[in-house]
């Protein structure tokens, strides 16, 4: 019943930055994706599959970083908003800014959820449920690993992410 009722919305103060900038990251053409990507990346991120659980190591990795989209590059969540939620997939309270996923009625499977893409490259991402810890807003971004890069706190400035280092820690 839970995934019938909308979805609150984040507080201002955790919605919108400027530090998103869809313009900045670039979704490969279908040729290259095949090439750089792993099957079960490719068809997860491109055909909304889903990974099995418990399979992606990002479900147990709880250290300070980014996770970005594996198509383009996009930030997306913080280590900061990752919780054990026990689901089996790697889950968070919340994208690391509103502006860098997007949301879809999702009713396949004969279940009515919610589906996050990344905004620029359309990834298929995973879901987001209403089942989070209450304190962080209630939410649960249930997403598959392989849909995920992890860039370590230590290797942002060098990858490109300086400016995403506040929101780590």
């Amino acid at each position: 019943r839970k995934a019938r009722e909308p979805l609150p919305e984040l507080p201002p103060s955790q919605t919108s930055t400027t530090l998103y900038d869809a313009n900045a990251f670039h979704k490969p053409d279908a040729a290259t994706l095949h090439q750089q990507l792993s099957e079960e990346a490719y068809q997860i991120t491109q055909n909304a599959g889903t990974e099995r659980p418990y399979s992606h190591p990002y479900d147990e990795l709880f250290v300070p970083g980014i996770y970005v989209d594996i198509v383009s590059g996009e930030p997306l969540f913080s280590s900061r908003d990752k919780f054990n939620s026990g689901c089996g997939w790697p889950a968070f309270s919340q994208p690391i800014q509103s502006e860098a996923v997007s949301k879809h009625e999702d009713n396949s499977h004969g279940m009515q959820r919610t589906e996050v893409r990344s905004q620029h490259a359309d990834s298929h991402l995973g879901h987001v449920f209403k089942d989070g810890p209450q304190d962080r807003g209630g939410l649960r971004y249930c997403i598959n690993g392989a849909s995920l890069r992890f860039i370590p706190y230590e290797e942002m400035d060098a990858a490109g992410y300086a400016a995403y280092k506040d929101m780590v820690k």
